[in-house]
């Protein structure tokens, strides 16, 4: 294929959901996630969450799920380049796994700042 070629929008699609159930299939850190976005997505259909807290949790869904994802991407291009231990090579998993977890522990605190109000309210009604 000449660089000028292009990929039908379709095929390439088609690349990115296989790398998404990739992640999904083969990491363990991208199972608890979707299980966050289900546990989070049961909840927020229960309390009855605003369209705004809504919007919030989708973005963090997004984003801790699209991190995990790069992670993954980052740690399979260290692997192809080198099986050494090799300092640029820890950095590079190291911080790209800082990320996934910087997000995930901001999205429980913002989780819990949406959430926290609708438990409370439950919890005085019983």
């Amino acid at each position: 294929m000449k660089k000028d070629d292009k990929r039908p929008v379709v095929e390439s699609f088609g690349y990115a959901f296989e790398g998404i159930w990739t992640g999904i299939a083969k990491e363990r850190n991208m199972k608890i996630h979707c299980l966050a976005i289900i546990f989070v997505t049961l909840a927020g259909t229960f309390f009855g969450i605003t369209p705004v807290e809504w919007c919030i949790c989708l973005l963090l869904f997004a984003l801790v799920a699209s991190l995990e994802l790069v992670n993954t991407a980052v740690e399979a291009a260290v692997d192809l380049v080198t099986e050494e231990k090799k300092p640029l090579a820890k950095i590079a998993k190291d911080t790209a796994a800082g990320a996934v977890l910087f997000s995930a522990i901001v999205s429980v605190i913002i989780g819990c700042i949406i959430f926290l109000p609708y438990v409370l309210e439950l919890l005085e009604k019983i």
